[in-house]
Parts: structure tokens; sequence; C-alpha cells
């Protein structure tokens, strides 16, 4: 048998990457470092070696950063729900900012007028208003339980979260810091009960098993909603699960809706059609006066306390006049659109997703706004153009795009359309950057203002105002 042979190496970590990765450098080589913070010594494990760096993970801290900090939860460092509980928060926001400015300087060459520091969020814990957890049948153990003990009693079942990167493995958690402590009972309860009936979770290899996703939702009102998403139900036993879902564990923990959905397609993407709802069909979440329509699978910012600030950072970067027209491209469910319209002429919504148009039509409903349309339409197919043009010419563009940010037809269109200003939020500085790097023929970066929707992650939304030249 051949003996792997680990090399350690003396690291001083300088910076943290744009994926939350430490990065350190010697003797002329680079290192990508997990688990380091910036301005520490650490012994470091050589993992494997590619043309421009190496990778690494930290073994030792030999001197600790003033910037660490003990990470709230025992799963950190295995599970993928968080990267930088170690941490300090005002680090975080700091590090945040710096990967706009890197973006921008990086893949534009320029640096924007003024980038301003990081917003923080109201909540640094229990932020989240859903989160997906996911039925395993593969468990993922982790260096301790592997030291702890041979015997490993059951690795055929696991209701967590996703290691990083092993998306056939499941990590089984108990607890977690982003989400309300109610989901986290909900979360254990439901485990329990399903190796109390010997459940069989989803096997992505075979296509068997039953259950595949559990998602918890959750309103400022403090109305809560619970789904539960399996396969067809084939078995008695799985009867009796669906059953004790919708009677025992819906009224033990107050659930304002509990939701049963079935996928039976061979993905384990946590969505399906739902087949029985007891109680509420929907929630209603309220930001700034606008009421807005939750469905089970609706997408709505995950950050509700901090939402406000982020639509009313939009409003004052935009500085909307009473008689513009505004275009809402990747419109969603119609969140910004709604805000807006009450400081604008009009606002027309633009979204590939027709239950998010379907969403979005309904929100304007509850709301009794009259000044909003929205189309479904595929920003980046090559007809957009002929689509966008037969549209009133908009004074005012806001465009929040996925991470991968704009096609080239958009932005042709975009460069014809020639709107007096362009709002481009983001949730991936590298894609924005590029994006505005493709438009600064004919416009100036005024300001960017990065907003933190996602504490303990390295994710950040960052705002961009752009003016026509």
């Amino acid at each position: 048998m051949r003996i792997k042979v680990e090399n350690h190496i003396e690291l001083m970590i300088e910076s943290i990457g744009f994926e939350g990765v430490s990065i350190a450098r010697n003797e002329g080589l680079v290192y990508i470092v997990k688990g380091g913070i910036p301005g520490e010594k650490v012994l470091a494990v050589e993992k494997k070696k590619k043309r421009r760096y190496t990778e690494a993970v930290v073994k030792e801290v030999i001197e600790p950063s003033e910037y660490r900090t003990v990470p709230a939860c025992r799963y950190f460092g295995v599970c993928g729900g968080c990267t930088w509980q170690n941490l300090k928060y005002e680090q975080q926001l700091y590090w945040k900012r710096q990967h706009v400015i890197d973006s921008f300087n990086r893949i534009t060459k320029t640096e924007p007028s003024e980038i301003a520091d990081t917003i923080p969020s109201p909540k640094i814990y229990r932020y989240r208003n859903k989160m997906e957890f996911s039925f395993g049948s593969s468990r993922w153990l982790t260096e301790e339980e592997i030291e702890q003990t041979d015997d490993i009693s059951d690795k055929s079942f696991a209701l967590g979260l996703h290691v990083p990167g092993r998306y056939d493995k499941v990590l089984d958690i108990e607890e977690c810091y982003l989400i309300d402590e109610k989901a986290v009972h909900l979360l254990n309860e439901a485990r329990n009960k399903a190796l109390e009936l010997s459940i069989q979770p989803f096997n992505e290899k075979t296509h068997k098993g039953f259950l595949k996703n559990l998602v918890f939702r959750n309103v400022s009102s403090g109305d809560s909603m619970l789904i539960m998403i399996s396969t067809d139900i084939k078995e008695e036993s799985e009867k009796k699960f669906i059953e004790w879902f919708f009677y025992e564990l819906k009224n033990k923990y107050l659930i304002s809706s509990a939701v049963h959905a079935v996928n039976n397609s061979v993905n384990t993407v946590a969505i399906g059609e739902i087949k029985r709802i007891e109680g509420k069909e929907y929630l209603i979440e309220k930001i700034d006066g606008v009421k807005f329509k939750i469905s089970p699978f609706s997408f709505f910012q995950t950050n509700t306390e901090q939402l406000p600030v982020f639509m009313n950072e939009i409003i004052r970067i935009a500085d909307f006049k009473k008689d513009d027209i505004v275009w809402d491209l990747f419109c969603g469910t119609g969140a910004i659109s709604l805000l807006v319209s009450r400081d604008v002429k009009s606002v027309f919504g633009f979204e590939l997703s027709e239950n998010s148009i379907a969403d979005a039509k309904e929100n304007s409903k509850l709301n009794e706004i009259a000044n909003t349309g929205f189309f479904c339409a595929d920003l980046n197919s090559k007809n957009i153009k002929e689509i966008l043009l037969g549209i009133p010419k908009c004074d005012i563009m806001i465009i929040d795009p996925p991470r991968a940010g704009m096609h080239n037809n958009l932005i042709d269109t975009i460069l014809r359309v020639a709107p007096d200003k362009i709002v481009y939020v983001s949730c991936n500085p590298a894609t924005q950057a590029r994006d505005c790097g493709l438009l600064a023929e004919h416009y100036q970066i005024q300001e960017i203002q990065p907003v933190d929707m996602f504490p303990q992650t390295y994710h950040i939304e960052s705002i961009a105002k752009l003016i026509k030249k």
C-alpha cells in the first residue's frame, strides 16, 4: 500500500479571496488556504498543486489574528452554510467591500468614483427567512466522528445540508444559527420520526427512497410555513409519516402552513407538485407598507430585516422623479418594482419565470398598485431587442440578474435603448464588474453601495449607479 505523505508548510495569511478562502505567498508561490484569517501565521497542509497556485488547509494556528473569533456553530468548517463564522463581523464587512473594489480594479481596470462602506445587517445570526434542508442516503462523517469511534451506527440516513463540493453527501445537523430556532426543532423532530418509522431518504444513485427535502419559511408577523418534499407515497409507513407531519408536527409547533409536495424526478432540487396544504395557502410579508404574497416555492429575499434597507438604497441611488418610466429587468416576483412604483410614473418588469410573473401581478393587485406591468421574457434571448423596444422607453433601468450576469444580447439592447441612468444590482461583484465594463463606452460608474444580506458568508449584494456620458 502506498502511504501518502502530507507536506506541511508555515504560511502568513495575507488576504481573503472572493469565495471565502485565504491567500498566502511563500517564495514566490501562491497558496489558497482553507481556514485562515488575514494577519495570522499558520501551519498548513498542502492538498493539491495546480498550475498557478497550491491548495492547502490550516492544520494549526501558530499566531492567531486579532480578527479571529470563535465560531458559534459546531459544524463550522464542514457544513456549507457558513464560511466566515471565524472572522469578526466588522472584518466581514471590510472584506466584502474589498471584493467589490478588487473585482472592478481587476476586470474593468477602473475604480468607480465612490465605493461606500458595506451596510451591516441588523442581525448577524437567525436572519434567514428560508432554509432548504436535504434528506440524504449517504451521511457525511466528520473527522471527529471517524476519530472517536470505529463503529458508526448508521451512514444511510441524514437530514441537514450538503457538504461543499459533494452533492452526494449530506451532513447530518442538529442545529443551525442562520435560521429561526423553531426550524431547528422541526428539523430534529422530522429526523427522529423518519428514523422511528424506518422511512428511507431518496438515493441519488439508485433513484429509490421517499424523503427529499424539508423547507422552512417564516415572515416577520410570526407566521411560518413547513414544506415536506418527497416522491409518491407507496408504503403504509410513508403515509403515517405524512399524516404525522400534518397533524402532530404542525399543531405542536403552531405552523401556519404545512405543505406536502411531490418530486418524482431524479434531481433533488427543493421544488415539487403541491399535493396537500393544511392551514394558510401562502404567507404575507410587509416591507415599507407594501404586502408581498409568498407562496411555497416563490422567490423572496432571505434577510427580511435588511430588505427595507436594501430597497431604500436602490431608491436613493436611482433618485427617481415622478414622471420617470422605469424598466425592472429580472424583476422576480416584483419586489423592487412595487416599492419603486410609488415614486414614478410607471414600472415595467421582465422575468423568465412564468410563476414569478404571476406572483408579481398578484402582488400588484394585493396592494392596489395600478402603474405596473409585468411581462414574461427571456432577457438573454436573441430577439430580446424586439421585445423590449415594443415597451414605452425607460428613463431609468434597474437590472438585477442572476450570478452569471447578463448575456451580450441584453447588453447590446441596453446600449441601444440608452436610458439616462442604470441601477445595476448584483450578488456577484465579478460579473457585475464585467458587465459594467461592457457598458463603460457609454456609461460612467458613479457610485457603488455594498449591502450585507448574508452575514457569516462571503456573499455580498452591491448596487452600482451608471450615468450616461
